[in-house]
């Protein structure tokens, strides 16, 4: 009979490779160009009046608004991936939550042209236009500090156990990324029947980082059994409050969400960067001072 561990393994590793092969990549980026496209055709039919009045309700009045989709389902695809590396490290997570968060400033960005009138002029209310640039600026300085992060360090941290323990491990990070599937499903389901019925009571970004937050939390607490010490519970743990940075930075309003997304990929940084000096003095496994 097959182990709990083995089962996961089982189940998440084809749709792992699914999700990671060239062909399904290939797919999807055409489904965006075409998604895209058709967006702004129905845009324009709108404005035209050719569209049927069952379908004008739930269709935008602005073209920039077929950007925001279109920016909507590359950060969809990007939080996917972000399941799918969960059980990597916790450190290329981390990393790709703050590519997430750049990318949904730019998007920010892009959603404030909505404010501004077809053809693109600039009014006497510059409150769009400042948006526009805090967001923006806060999405470079992020993209800057990825780079600093990638090229930290990262210092193994040796399992307490070999061999099984590893598997286990790993496949134990595969059971909360499952579960975080699961759930993104379904709030995925849950905010396309809602911009369907024009309800809308939830943004799916800002739920779903709150269940990362807690994601995270649990991980930090997986990896106690496997990663006993108190550098690797106190690193873990602080990957954990950079998610929650970032959590607080998507509901924050303008210029606090740069602010608090630029704060935390600091934080990130200047974390990875002192673990990895205090990992590197440390005295090997086993010695005695």
């Amino acid at each position: 009979m097959k182990s709990p561990y083995e089962i996961t393994t089982d189940i998440f590793e084809p749709i792992s490779q699914f999700w990671n092969d060239h062909r399904t990549e290939r797919t999807i980026s055409g489904a965006l160009v075409i998604i895209f496209l058709a967006s702004l055709a129905g845009i324009e039919l709108k404005r035209l009046g050719l569209l049927p009045p069952s379908m004008t309700g739930f269709v935008p009045d602005h073209h920039f608004a077929a950007v925001n989709v279109a920016f909507t389902l590359v950060l969809i695809l990007e939080v996917l991936g972000l399941i799918f590396i969960l059980p990597c490290s916790f450190s290329k997570a981390m990393g790709k939550q703050f590519e997430i968060l750049s990318l949904i400033l730019l998007r920010n960005s892009f959603k404030e042209l909505i404010n501004l009138p077809e053809p693109l002029h600039l009014t006497t209310d510059w409150a769009p236009l400042m948006h526009i640039v805090s967001d923006g600026v806060g999405a470079l300085v992020i993209f800057g500090l990825l780079g600093v992060y990638g090229m930290l360090p990262q210092p193994n941290l040796k399992l307490s156990r070999s061999g099984y323990a590893r598997y286990a491990f790993i496949a134990s990070k595969k059971m909360v990324a499952l579960v975080l599937l699961g759930i993104f499903t379904v709030l995925g389901a849950r905010a396309l029947w809602q911009g369907l019925t024009q309800h809308h009571t939830f943004d799916f970004f800002d739920t779903f980082y709150t269940v990362l937050v807690f994601a995270d939390i649990l991980l930090v607490l997986l990896s106690q059994r496997f990663i006993p010490g108190y550098m690797a519970v106190f690193r873990n743990s602080g990957y954990a409050l950079a998610t929650l940075g970032i959590r607080l930075a998507l509901a924050a309003p303008p210029y606090y969400n740069t602010l608090l997304g630029v704060g935390s990929a600091l934080y990130a940084v200047a974390l990875t960067w002192t673990f990895g000096k205090m990992a590197a003095k440390a005295p090997p496994e086993g010695s005695k001072g």
